[in-house]
C-alpha cells in the first residue's frame, strides 16, 4: 500500500502531477488546493497518497498534507454517493478547515455549493461526518470513552428529528420522516441508523 510518495516533480496540472520516484513516474490525482502548492518542476515535492486498486488499474490520489489525505478518505469511505472524482471536486473547493466548520454547523447551503452534491449528498454528509469531525476537533482524545455517551434508545427518535429539524426541516416534516423511518428500523436502530433511513 503506498501512502506517501516523496520525489522529483515532472509535471503538474491544476488536478495532476507526474512525481519521479525510485526511477518510475507516478500519476497523481489531486485537488486544486493542493496543487496551488506544489514546487517548480524539478524540485523535490511530498505527497501523501490514496490508492485505489482495481482489477485493472490503480489510480493515485494524492494530498499536501496527511489532514487533508485523512479528510478525503473520510468523504469517499464514510458518505454514500460520493467517490474519489467528486471527494477531489470538494477539496478543489473548501479547505478541510472550512469543511469542518460546515458539517459542525450543518450548513447545508455551503457544501451544496460544492461540485456534484446536492442537497441530499450534503445532508448525508453531515450527518456522517459529524461525530467524526467533532472527535477529530482540537482537544478531543478521539479514543473510545471519551467522548459523549450515546442516548439511551427511548431518546433516538427525538434526536433523529432534532438533527432533521437542524438541517432545516420544519418540525411536523422532521417528524413525519422520522416516523416512517422508525417503522422500517429495527428497534434498536440508533441516531445515526433512524436518519438515513429517513433521507434515503
Amino acid at each position: 500500500m503506498i501512502s506517501q510518495i516523496k520525489g522529483t516533480l515532472l509535471e503538474a496540472t491544476p488536478l495532476s502531477a507526474i512525481i519521479q520516484a525510485g526511477g518510475l513516474g507516478y500519476e497523481v490525482h489531486v485537488p486544486v488546493t493542493t496543487a496551488e502548492k506544489l514546487p517548480a518542476t524539478g524540485k523535490e515535492c511530498q505527497l501523501f497518497i490514496h490508492a485505489v486498486y482495481r482489477e485493472d488499474s490503480a489510480t493515485l490520489y494524492g494530498f499536501a498534507t496527511r489532514e487533508d489525505r485523512d479528510f478525503f478518505r473520510l468523504l469517499v469511505e464514510r458518505v454514500s454517493g460520493i467517490g474519489p472524482k467528486i471527494g477531489i471536486a470538494i477539496l478543489s473547493r473548501m479547505s478541510v478547515e472550512l469543511l469542518r466548520s460546515a458539517i459542525a454547523g450543518s450548513d447545508v447551503a455551503l457544501l451544496s455549493q460544492c461540485p456534484g452534491i446536492g442537497k441530499k449528498t450534503a445532508e448525508r454528509l453531515i450527518i456522517e461526518l459529524r461525530d467524526k469531525v467533532f472527535t477529530d476537533s482540537p482537544g478531543s482524545t478521539g479514543l473510545p470513552g471519551t467522548g459523549a455517551a450515546h442516548p439511551p434508545a427511548a431518546t433516538h427518535f427525538q434526536d433523529a428529528v432534532a438533527s432533521l429539524i437542524t438541517l432545516g426541516y420544519k418540525p411536523a416534516e422532521a417528524d413525519k420522516l422520522v416516523r416512517k423511518a422508525s417503522a422500517q428500523a429495527a428497534d434498536t436502530a440508533t441516531t445515526e441508523e433512524l436518519l438515513r433511513l429517513a433521507l434515503g
